[in-house]
Order: C-alpha cells, then sequence, then structure tokens
C-alpha cells in the first residue's frame, strides 16, 4: 500500500483532488479510483503537482474516467491555491501545463479558504468540426464555435439553456468539451452549461467559459463591459477579459476554495 496526502478544492463547484509526486506507477487507474463519487473520494479530476525547472509547478490533469487532459481554468486555480498553501503563502505562479505555461495571480479574500485567482489563459484559436458533430442535429442557423484553448471546445447559443437535454448531446461528442450559452441576463452576460470531456456535466468549466464567453462576443449575442463577460454557471460566476480581439488572448478570473485534507492508502 501506498500513503498519498491529498487535499481537495473547488472552483464554483468544479472540484478536483490535488496530489503532489505521488509514487504511483499507473496515473490513471489512481484517477478513476479517487475520482470515483461513491468508491472513492469523489471528484471532477486529479491534480499531479511535480516540480519542474524555470516554473513553480507543473500541473497534470487526469479527468474522473482518468483520461488525461491537457488543461482546465477551475483546476488550475484549485492547483495554484494548492502551491501556495505549501509553499507558505505566493501572489504570483507560473504554473506549466500539457497546454504550455500559465501566469496565475492568487488575491486573499476575507474567507481564509478562499483565493481569487486571475489566469492568463493564452490565445483562443479556430478547430475543425469535431467528430460525429453531424450527428447532434444542431439547428443551422444557430451560432457554432469549435475553438482551443490548449483543449477543444464546441460552443452552440441557444434559447434556453435549461431545456437541453445536455446529458445526451454531450454522450454523441464525449470527446469535446461542449458549451451551450444563451444570452444574458445582463447585457454584458451569458448563461452557459457545460458536458465536459471525460467528467460529464459538471457546474462550471473555466476554460468552457473563455470559449463561451469568446464566441458570444464574436456572435454579437452579449456585449462585453470594459472588454469583461459575466458568465454565469450552474456553479457560480466567472469573468473572462477579452484581450487584442484580433489575436484571441482571455483572462480568467474566478475563486478557488479548500475543502479539506484527505490522506489515503492506495494499492
Amino acid at each position: 500500500m501506498t500513503h498519498l496526502s491529498l487535499t481537495k478544492h473547488h472552483g464554483l463547484g468544479n472540484d478536483f483532488l490535488v496530489a503532489f509526486e505521488p509514487a504511483v506507477a499507473d496515473l490513471p487507474a489512481l484517477a478513476r479510483a479517487l475520482c470515483d463519487r461513491r468508491r472513492g473520494v469523489g471528484a471532477d479530476g486529479l491534480l499531479i503537482g511535480s516540480s519542474e525547472p524555470g516554473f513553480d509547478a507543473r500541473m497534470v490533469l487526469y479527468n474522473a474516467d482518468g483520461s488525461r487532459a491537457e488543461m482546465s481554468g477551475n483546476g488550475i486555480r484549485c492547483f495554484a491555491q494548492a502551491v501556495a498553501a505549501r509553499r507558505g503563502g505566493a501572489h504570483q505562479l507560473h504554473i506549466v501545463t500539457d497546454a504550455g505555461e500559465r501566469l496565475v495571480q492568487l488575491t486573499p479574500t476575507d474567507d481564509p479558504t478562499v483565493v481569487l485567482a486571475s489566469v492568463d489563459m493564452g490565445e483562443v484559436s479556430p478547430l475543425g468540426e469535431p467528430a460525429d458533430w453531424q450527428l447532434l442535429g444542431v439547428d443551422p442557423m444557430r451560432p457554432v464555435s469549435h475553438l482551443s484553448l490548449g483543449n477543444p471546445h464546441s460552443v452552440v447559443a441557444t434559447d434556453d439553456v435549461v431545456g437541453v437535454d445536455l446529458e445526451a448531446l454531450g454522450r454523441v461528442v464525449p470527446h469535446v468539451n461542449l458549451e451551450i450559452v444563451e444570452a444574458g441576463p445582463e447585457q454584458h452576460a451569458i448563461t452557459m452549461r457545460v458536458h465536459e470531456r471525460g467528467a460529464g456535466i459538471t457546474e462550471a468549466c473555466g476554460t468552457g467559459a473563455c470559449a463561451a464567453a469568446w464566441a458570444s462576443s464574436a456572435w454579437g449575442l452579449t456585449t462585453p463591459s470594459d472588454g469583461e463577460v459575466l458568465v454565469h454557471m450552474d456553479g457560480g460566476d466567472a469573468i473572462v477579459r477579452l484581450h487584442q480581439p484580433a489575436e484571441g488572448r482571455v483572462t480568467l478570473v474566478g475563486p478557488a476554495q479548500y475543502i479539506a485534507s484527505i490522506d489515503v492508502e492506495v494499492q
């Protein structure tokens, strides 16, 4: 048996376990076991931390199903909170991920378990239509954008996000993060729901919020206020700052909350 010390965090209800340099060979199996909500600790994903020359840390993300993902906007906020706690505090962290380097700025709040994190998410870039997309039967008059933030997203505009059977749609294209968005209720806001690759429906998605904000602004579905789009999700609200629209650079701002420290024994 191997002893592991974990911390659990969430970003707007999107929850993660964090482990630093675990002495476990099969990390996908570890993620499946730990993230199981009935037989494990329970989480949307497992974040593995390690040292990396020239950076404050390296972050690798395994989804709840054991698949490896390039990036998570909520996950990196949680990971940065965990790194800062290990160091006894930090306000700026350079973290390298499978999607490249990310700069995270941390700001304390009145709640000692919560930090506000601003993440330079890099550039939004176009992607080709994912496999089996035509099987969704999306109305061709609806705006659709296929985008990358280091991981793949498909964003679809709808009149009512609550009325969409997102679980059924997500099963058709499980290899992509699927976001459905509607305008408002504020002029500078959108409301979004997400089916995440490797995790299913989650309460929030940081990279998805960035993709949805970028697409919605490009479509004219929302009008940013001072370059910012407010993204309402089931787990809470995030802010996406749109920089240099021609290049597509975005910043994600949202909270990360520490939940618990957990010691487990794994085979």
